[in-house]
């Protein structure tokens, strides 16, 4: 499995793959979904964990094509593949419906409560006057004007806002993101990048335990026909005791005796069947290193395995945290970026590759996308974390009207480096 040095770099080959494919559409929609599910998701368990009320769950932006209500949450399938979101009460102005001196009808429970609040005008609640005052949020109380005369209900703290058909759960202070401390918004926020670190791994894991992990004892894995060692008699499954009376123990060891070796002829003390025997092997010359066309033994052991899956997501992690320093100190360009039609390019081509490399790009991807999202940069869960970071260090929130506005302002400008690289990825594919 190998995957393209520019995958890291942020640059993709060309041509475009053959998208009539149907194994790399379906291979796009599976990969994309499954990450932006599962980021979406990291968010959406720590927000339940902490009481906040998730009003949707959504896969996609822009109009909906799909939904299902269970419990409090709306499951929705937008239009556009393009993300997702988890929609938290106190993030949109849902109340703001309600306004004092509106006519309503409220419904009540068999304990008096107020469970809805009808905001069109009927007469199908068990009370109908004019509000005179309001608190969903603290007190959960409602005051109505009833026929000249001031009455106060207890509102049920999952009382609904009814308006045209539509209901709307309120929700109490302690059931909003804001009404949190910082610490259950910072864990509910960072869940979702961390979740993408997490498939990673697993992912990683899931190739180790299908395809095998390579290992670093001294045996000779696949000896290829025609190669060096092939011709001098060795066979997959031999122990490399020593070479030119060296004593070896690992694989690394042997790698780097026959790369540093081109064109000379070395020793290998080996162990066959109990029998140890002597044989010698001419290294040949691959651009100055030294190579004796011999694999490495897989192993299928879940502790190698579990290293295996932790080493490669904290390699990946570095090399892509590398790519980036490099974009910011000038090394790389915006020209050599890649968007959204670079990216479902590659999947395409990796899908076609077979399943195992499939699913290590999919886990480059998935560390990929949690650290875009990790930067300190508005819109980006980072750059909320930072918001949050600002508030635990100044013991009180930024005020939310301007911190709405440094959220739109990043919003935007990460809309317009999408359009630059989408760009760049159009140029590449049109005129190369």
């Amino acid at each position: 499995m190998k995957l393209d040095d520019n995958v890291m770099k942020g640059g993709f080959p060309l041509p475009f793959p053959n998208l009539d494919s149907i194994e790399s559409i379906l291979a796009i929609i599976i990969v994309f979904g499954v990450l932006v599910f599962v980021h979406e998701l990291g968010h959406f368990l720590l927000a339940k964990r902490a009481g906040i009320l998730c009003r949707e769950f959504a896969l996609g932006m822009g109009p909906k094509i799909f939904s299902i209500k269970r419990g409090e949450t709306e499951y929705t399938l937008r239009l556009l593949p393009i993300g997702g979101m988890v929609r938290m009460a106190g993030e949109d102005p849902e109340l703001d419906i309600l306004k004092p001196h509106m006519e309503v009808s409220v419904e009540r429970d068999a304990v008096g409560k107020v469970t809805r609040i009808l905001l069109d005008k009927t007469d199908s609640g068990s009370v109908n006057g004019t509000i005179v005052r309001y608190d969903l949020e603290h007190q959960l109380t409602l005051t109505l004007n009833v026929d000249g005369e001031e009455q106060t209900f207890s509102v049920h703290p999952q009382a609904h806002l009814v308006k045209d058909g539509q209901e709307v759960q309120i929700a109490p202070y302690n059931r909003q993101f804001r009404g949190k401390t910082v610490s259950e918004r910072f864990l509910a926020i960072f869940a979702g990048p961390a979740a993408n670190f997490l498939l990673a791994f697993l992912l990683f894991v899931a190739i180790g335990l299908s395809y095998g992990v390579p290992s670093n004892v001294p045996y000779l894995g696949e000896v290829r026909p025609g190669g060096p060692a092939a011709q001098a008699g060795l066979m997959q499954g031999d122990r490399v005791i020593a070479i030119q009376g060296q004593p070896v123990s690992t694989w690394k060891e042997i790698v780097q005796i026959v790369s540093q070796s081109p064109d000379k002829e070395l020793l290998f003390d080996i162990e066959r069947n109990g029998q140890r025997k002597s044989v010698k092997v001419r290294i040949y010359n691959d651009n100055n290193v030294g190579k004796i066309m011999v694999t490495q033994t897989l192993t299928y052991a879940p502790g190698e395995v579990l290293k295996y899956g932790a080493v490669s997501t904290y390699e990946f992690t570095a090399m892509i945290l590398k790519s980036l320093g490099m974009l910011f100190t000038g090394a790389v360009g915006l020209n050599d970026l890649s968007g959204p039609v670079g990216i479902f390019k590659m999947t395409g081509e990796f899908a076609q590759q077979g399943l195992a490399v499939l699913l290590k790009w999919a886990a480059v991807l998935s560390i990929n996308l949690g650290l875009f999202n990790l930067l300190p940069l508005p819109a980006l869960d980072g750059g909320r974390l930072a918001f949050l970071l600002v508030e635990a260090l100044r013991g009180r929130p930024v005020d939310p009207h301007k911190e709405g506005m440094v959220h739109f302002l990043g919003f935007a400008f990460l809309m317009l480096l999408i359009l630059v690289v989408t760009w760049n990825d159009l140029q590449r594919l049109f005129l190369q």
